[in-house]
This record gives C-alpha cells, structure tokens and sequence, in this order.
C-alpha cells in the first residue's frame, strides 16, 4: 500500500499534468475556430474549379488532352500521398488516417498493383513503415508551418507533378481527414493524378468558345486544380488535428480530475486509518500502566 507521502506526491503530479491539459484544450479550442473557417472557405473554390474544369474536359478528347487528364495510359504504379499531421495529443486522427492508407494499399496489391507512399506529416511514418519500410518514395514535412499556407502546397504539387510526367507512378491517391465536427474527422481517399474528369450534368447546356483553346486552358489549369486539391487537404487536416487535440486534452483533463478525486480519497483515508492505528496504540499503551 503506498504511503500518505507517496499519494500526496502523486496528487500534486496528476493536478500539474491536468493543467498542462487544460492549457492545451483552450490553446487548440482558439485555434480551431480560425482553422474551421480556413477550411470551410476552401471547399467552394475547389467544387467551382472542379465543376470548370469538368465543363472544358468534356470538350477535349482524349489523344489531346493534356498529360495530366489521360494520364499515361497505365494503371500499374500507385501512389499513396497520405496526410498525417507533425504534432501528436490529437487522440485517435493519426490512427484512423494511417488505417485508411494501408486499407487503400492492401486493396490495391489484392488487385496486383505496385503501390508506393509519399508521406506528409510526421505522425504516420512510423506504423506505415512498419508494414511497408521498402514502399516509402518521400517524406515531406510540414512542422516549419505556423499555418498551411499555399506556398505549401504548390511546392508539394510540383514535386508530384514531376515524378507523374517522369514517369515514376501511374496514378496517385491523396489520403486525408476532412473535418466534420471537434467530434468527427472522417478520413478520406481521392485519385489526384491523372486528374479524374468531374461529371457535369450541363457541360453541353451551352455553347461557350474559348480562346485561347481548351487544351491550352486545361494545361494551366490542371496544376492549379492539384495545387488547390493540396491545399484544400492541408486545410482540413489543421482543422480536423485541433478539433482532435481540443477533445483529446478535454478528456485527459476529465480524466485526471477522475484520478485526483480517487487519489484524495484514498489519502484520507489511509490518513484516517494511520490516525486510528496511533490511537488504539496509545489507549493500549495507557491500559497496559
């Protein structure tokens, strides 16, 4: 049985840890709300561009079109672009974000294809290499971030970019958490390259001319929808880790509150029964003269 200095040394580290907790849940909560508007504001830009691009899709065939939207006529090589985050005390998101890439990649080798990862964030490395240590292509960290910024993405774009028209891969996945709620980040799995061709029930409603052509527009545009894809993922996971943190540290608070409230009372009363004990020495004592 541990002594009353023993429990009282533990309180006082339970109560030090429940303030660091504490500290933590109100430093994420202030976070999230700017990182929920970030995020929230995003996804319009990015349905509006896929829906323009999907409109100027339509109107190109296939030997025309750009590399990024025919893709290199193979469907062998696959990449895993998983989105995990660089800090950790954001409960189970990791986790979850982890399982769906190597769901997505079982799946995959089941079918007989290659599959390689191309690692963001810190987080997931370590349970990904563990099943797959010879399948890493790239880690890319992001913990020089205060916020995600567009810079960001573009230079992970560019890199993915250029592996895709070198030849390294035929297609490439982006596994991501979209925030739903403090409570629910769901994670997530879209083809990025070649750049699915969104459908559009009035691509052919009107007749539009462009100049200068489709082709041309989608060459540029292309990029700047993979960029915006990217950003839009990196936007999502800074919402989705706060929301994560901010539940994560207000239960580890409700549970230390829980452990000092047990703690305390086991204290009283190994305290009540040391002063019990002392008592009925001293009454034996005093009957024994």
């Amino acid at each position: 049985m541990a002594s009353l200095k023993e429990l009282k040394d533990r309180i006082k580290s339970v109560k030090s840890t429940q303030k660091i907790t504490k500290a933590k849940q109100m430093v994420a909560a202030a976070k999230l709300r700017k990182a929920q508007a970030a995020a929230e504001a995003a996804r319009p830009y990015a349905e509006r561009l896929a829906g323009v691009m999907g409109s100027l899709a339509s109107k190109v065939n296939g030997d025309s079109a750009p590399l990024l939207l025919r893709g290199t006529g193979s469907n062998q090589r696959h990449l895993l672009v998983v989105v995990n985050t660089d800090k950790g005390l954001c409960g189970g998101l990791n986790s979850n974000i982890v399982k769906e890439a190597k769901l997505q990649a079982k799946k995959l080798i089941a079918e007989g294809k290659d599959v390689s990862f191309y690692l963001i964030g810190k987080k997931g490395r370590a349970p990904i290499k563990r099943d797959y240590a010879n399948k890493i292509d790239h880690q890319y960290d992001t913990s020089e971030m205060r916020n995600p910024d567009f810079a960001e993405a573009e230079k992970i774009a560019d890199e993915l970019v250029g592996k895709f028209e070198a030849g390294e891969f035929d297609v490439a996945h982006l596994v991501y958490p979209i925030f739903q709620s403090a409570l629910a980040q769901e994670p997530t799995s879209v083809q990025i390259l070649p750049v699915p061709t969104p459908e559009t029930d009035n691509a052919s409603e009107a007749a539009v001319e462009y100049e200068p052509d489709e082709e041309e527009i989608l060459a540029d545009l292309l990029p700047r929808y993979i960029k915006t894809q990217l950003f839009g993922a990196l936007l999502e996971r800074e919402a989705s880790e706060q929301g994560a943190s901010m539940t994560a540290m207000d239960n580890a608070t409700r549970n230390a509150g829980d452990l000092i409230d047990k703690l305390t009372i086991q204290y009283n009363r190994s305290r009540q029964a040391a002063i019990t004990t002392e008592l009925i020495e001293i009454i034996a004592g005093a009957e024994a003269l």
